[in-house]
């Protein structure tokens, strides 16, 4: 099931809006390339929080 940012798993409810939708738009796409929903959740919110801390520290 995709996900939106007014509908989103629970794990990502108490993450900040900008990490919370690049997680979003990761596990979506890991969805659409046949991931489980299980593992888009928990990858998309791993590689948001890497993507943001990468931009940081550049």
């Amino acid at each position: 099931m995709p996900w939106y940012n007014g509908d989103f798993p629970i794990s990502y409810k108490n993450q900040p809006i900008i990490v919370r939708d690049k997680a979003i738009e990761i596990a979506n796409a890991l969805l659409r390339e046949g991931t489980t929903e299980a593992v888009a959740i928990a990858t998309g919110l791993k590689l948001a929080k890497e993507y943001f801390k990468k931009k940081k520290n550049q």
